[in-house]
């Protein structure tokens, strides 16, 4: 594996800790209650340096959420050929579980996510780049049709919202379940309904 050059691996970690404040500050204060400037000072950087890493607030809020979407559909590229297409996805969002964030920061995260609606929208919006993502590489593990890609684009939305839903569970559930196991729930849900 080819390691990123030192400068992008600083402005990640730059950007990463930008966005844990400003996830600190909005669980305590509120989305809709927390200015820029009480994030840059707070992280103890400038206006102007919050900008160089984030076009606006919910770009700030939810830019982890398009990373994410790349970190799942490189794992899903890596998954072997002969996989079918729900397998391959449900191993790809376990690198999810991988992203070092406590229980509690995904807790406050996600609750912050589903409790604002400009949030929401930005998450739909999100989710649906991650369909554009996951889609061609789902498309070659189903059988060769004419509507390959639309099945391909269809099985991408499903276990997305499968997702979703059971993030939502999660958080219903203060988080005291595996959010693996929702996910399975509401996956058979959808595929034997």
């Amino acid at each position: 594996m080819v390691q990123k050059p030192l400068r992008e691996q600083t402005r990640s970690v730059v950007r990463s800790l930008l966005a844990r404040t400003a996830i600190e500050l909005f669980s305590a204060k509120g989305y809709d209650n927390t200015t820029l400037e009480e994030v840059a000072v707070a992280a103890g950087v400038s206006r102007r340096t919050l900008f160089n890493y984030f076009r606006n607030k919910e770009d700030l809020a939810l830019g982890s959420l398009a990373e994410q979407g790349e970190l799942i559909a490189a794992r899903l590229a890596e998954r072997p050929a002969g996989e079918d297409a729900w397998t391959a996805l449900r191993a790809a969002f376990q690198v999810l579980e991988e992203i070092d964030m406590t229980a509690e920061g995904r807790l406050e995260f996600i609750t912050l996510l589903f409790g604002n609606n400009s949030l929401r929208a930005g998450h739909a919006e999100k989710q649906a780049r991650w369909q554009d993502l996951f889609a061609p590489l789902i498309e070659p593990r189903l059988p060769d049709s004419g509507r390959r890609a639309l099945q391909a684009r269809a099985i991408a939305a499903a276990a997305i919202i499968c997702l979703q839903t059971a993030n939502e569970e999660w958080v219903r559930l203060g988080g005291r379940a595996d959010l693996f196991d929702l996910y399975d729930t509401a996956v058979q849900a959808v595929r034997h309904a």
